[in-house]
Parts: structure tokens; C-alpha cells; sequence
């Protein structure tokens, strides 16, 4: 799934060649699951102007003039892209057509993602984002230290739950505790602040770099324009079970860790 990196990715890209740009159509081809109607998603956006887009936690939203804002959540396998006028696809769910004529196009294979619109107003009521933590590139690594003390499960389930910090993935998860060299089983309660808020400024390097090398792309991933990424050719242990750790050579172990696969190096990254 598109974590942090990946969405901030596509919204920048977005941004930089939807805003000022008018939506003449809407195509939604076949049977597509969009999470509201399609009757009365289209007449909210068909002449509105693109004001921006951007991110909040795993959420792409582009706001339009009026004051609606649509909610795109990639999940597993959605792409939003900004591209060349074509026809529709296979896996595509909806398609704008803009006044340039060019178009926008939200594909997803898998069908787990979805788009929503928001009334103005709406949004700041939207459960989903009311319930999301701080995001963790705009708040300070001894903040975020705080959401985590006392806290009794693992650290690794602390980091990935979407109400302690907003945005991450099993992903940046993983390559943050190496970093820190906090292991993911250690209780939240047992890191310590010191190694707490090294955890989080390491987070957040790791999420800047992420962002700077276009974020990960594994499988399905590209960003605005189709796109891949390349900061999985900098992972020092996602996907890596069984190969040696970057640091010191030991062979990287993989446990499971709120029902994700968590791997880390032994040595590197000791329990306590």
C-alpha cells in the first residue's frame, strides 16, 4: 500500500499540473466501486476549477473552487495519474477530462481503493481523517516521543497505528527502527525517551529521503505522471529476510509484528 512518501509523491506532482485546470468531464466506466454513487459525484465536479492537491495521513485530496474536496485512498493498488487524453482502460475507475485536454485517470486493479467527494465542510467531519494522528514531517521528534511513552505494544504496532502518527507503513516502519536500531518487538514502554525521539527524527529522514527518491515502488506504485520510484533501492532491511545486514553483516530476520511481516537485523536491533 502507498504509505506517506508515495502519496506526498503524487499530490506534488499533482499540484504542480492540476491547479488552475477545469474538470469538462467525467467518465465512469462499467460497474466501479467509487464509495458514493457515481450520479452524485459527477455533477459536484464537472466545471469546477482545481484550487489543489494534497496529502493528509495515506489520503490524496483535491480540492476544488466551490470548496468540494475529492478523497482518493490508493489502498493496494490505485494509481492516480496525470497524463495524455485517451480512452478508458481496464482497471480504470474514473477518468476526468480536463480543459487542456489532457486527463486524469484513477486505476485500480485490485478494486480495494476508492474516491470520494466532501461537501465544503464535510471533510473536517470525515471520521477516517478525524481519528488520523499527527502528520510526522510537521510535528517535533520529541512530540511524537510523547504518543508512545507508557504505551505497552510493540513498537512496531505503535508506529503503523494511524491514530499514534499519521502515514506510515510497514515500510518506513521497518527502515526507521533499523535506523534507530530499536527493535520492532520492544514495548513502546521500554524504548525510552531518548531512543523514542531518535526513533522519530530517524522517521522522519527516512520519510524525507523517501520523498526525494520518488518514493518506493515494489509492485503497482508510480507516482503523477506513471512513474517509478527508487527508494526501494535503498532499503536496508524491508523485503531483505535472509540476506546480511547492511551495518554488520549478520543475516536480517523477519517476525510478525500486528499482523505485518517486521524485518530487522538481530544484532543491530536488540530486544529489550
Amino acid at each position: 500500500m502507498p504509505e506517506l512518501p508515495e502519496v506526498e509523491v503524487i499530490a506534488r506532482g499533482l499540484d504542480a499540473t492540476l491547479a488552475g485546470r477545469t474538470i469538462e468531464s467525467v467518465t465512469v466506466p462499467g460497474l466501479t466501486r467509487l464509495s458514493e454513487p457515481a450520479e452524485s459525484l459527477v455533477p459536484r465536479v464537472v466545471g469546477r476549477t482545481v484550487v489543489r492537491v494534497y496529502r493528509r495521513a495515506k489520503v490524496l485530496l483535491m480540492e476544488l473552487d466551490d470548496g468540494t474536496t475529492l478523497a482518493f485512498h490508493l489502498k493496494m493498488t490505485g494509481r492516480v495519474v496525470h497524463g495524455p487524453m485517451r480512452g478508458p482502460g481496464k482497471h480504470d475507475r474514473i477518468l476526468f477530462a480536463l480543459d487542456d485536454g489532457s486527463l486524469l485517470f484513477f486505476a485500480d486493479m485490485r478494486k480495494f481503493g476508492y474516491v470520494r467527494s466532501f461537501a465544503p465542510g464535510e471533510l473536517e467531519c470525515w471520521d477516517f481523517l478525524a481519528k488520523a494522528g499527527p502528520e510526522p514531517l510537521e510535528t517535533a521528534p520529541e512530540v511524537l516521543a510523547e504518543r508512545i511513552a507508557g504505551r505497552r505494544c510493540a513498537i512496531k504496532a505503535l508506529l503503523l497505528n494511524q491514530s499514534v502518527v499519521a502515514g506510515v507503513g510497514n515500510i518506513y516502519a521497518d527502515e526507521s527502527l533499523f535506523r534507530a536500531s530499536v527493535n520492532p518487538m520492544t514495548r513502546g514502554d521500554r524504548v525510552g525517551r531518548d531512543r523514542a525521539v531518535r526513533l522519530f527524527a530517524e522517521l522522519q529522514s527516512v520519510l524525507r529521503q523517501a520523498i526525494e527518491e520518488n518514493g518506493s515502488s515494489i509492485s503497482d506504485y508510480v507516482n503523477a505522471h506513471g512513474d517509478a520510484g527508487a527508494f526501494q533501492n535503498s532499503f536496508n532491511v524491508y523485503g531483505r529476510k535472509g540476506e546480511p545486514c547492511k551495518r554488520c553483516g549478520e543475516k536480517l530476520q523477519a517476525v510478525t509484528v500486528a499482523g505485518r511481516t517486521s524485518t530487522f537485523c538481530p544484532k543491530c536491533q536488540r530486544k529489550r
